[in-house]
């Protein structure tokens, strides 16, 4: 990454500092710990992290860590979801681990055209090998697969598949908020290396691609927490703009 966007990456994490964590972390925060736990816990999960620490690409701003932190909120929202919908403690927890699982693997062909399509693909001969029933993994590979903003899902046959589905939708467009200033942006910039001008140029479209998302939040706990994330992500990029026309204007 060039040095210009190492200051200014650093500039926009002193703005997000000023900005207020989700309330989705504060109101659920049993939840959110009861999904760590048993992500850290769960010898299926712990295995598969395993392999896709080994296997991501962890260069294009959807590695390792978007993995993690989208499988620790679609577990969150999992646990609320399931509750409830009045499911039993070891339900719950199945499916908890189901959508952790499909959490680490959604982005695992990130690089390619209709990347979510590949990944279901790729996801379904992985998951042969893991304590699975075939149902199951059907619905792991629908979530994945149902999981990209703006485009046609794939039909899920199950309630539990649909759930599965929308938590992980919305738990991956939870990183569109600070997240998306923290880490993603800057690991994307780094990838593709634009000048700053063209970086420039691109912002004012990538600010409104992040307005639309917020109507399309899935679960109703989605649906309440979820625009707030992306107004996070909107007044910090706002800022961030404005510091950077004003701050760095000779690189432009």
């Amino acid at each position: 990454m060039q040095p210009i966007y190492h200051q200014i990456r650093r500039r926009a994490r002193q703005i997000i500092l000023r900005h207020p964590t989700p309330d989705f972390y504060h109101d659920h925060g049993l939840a959110y710990e009861a999904s760590k736990k048993l992500f850290d816990s769960d010898l299926v999960v712990k295995k598969l992290l395993s392999f896709v620490a080994g296997t991501l690409e962890d260069d294009f701003g959807h590695g390792l860590m978007h993995a993690v932190k989208v499988s620790h909120d679609a577990g969150t929202l999992v646990h609320i979801e399931a509750q409830l919908s009045g499911y039993d403690k070891d339900r719950l927890c199945r499916l908890v681990c189901l959508v952790q699982t499909a959490g680490l693997l959604h982005d695992i062909k990130r690089k390619r055209k209709d990347h979510s399509a590949h990944a279901a693909t790729y996801a379904k001969k992985v998951l042969k090998k893991y304590p699975f029933s075939p149902e199951e993994i059907e619905n792991i590979c629908g979530a994945i697969q149902n999981h990209e903003a703006f485009k046609d899902n794939i039909d899920v046959d199950t309630p539990e598949g649909e759930l599965l589905s929308n938590c992980l939708y919305d738990a991956d467009k939870f990183r569109w908020g600070p997240d998306n200033f923290h880490d993603t942006l800057w690991d994307m910039v780094s990838y593709f290396n634009p000048p700053l001008d063209k970086f420039m140029d691109g912002y004012p479209q990538g600010m409104e691609k992040l307005e639309t998302i917020k109507a399309t939040f899935r679960t109703p706990t989605g649906k309440k927490f979820g625009p707030q994330f992306i107004d996070l992500g909107l007044a910090i990029g706002e800022e961030l703009y404005e510091v950077i026309k004003t701050e760095f204007s000779e690189y432009l």
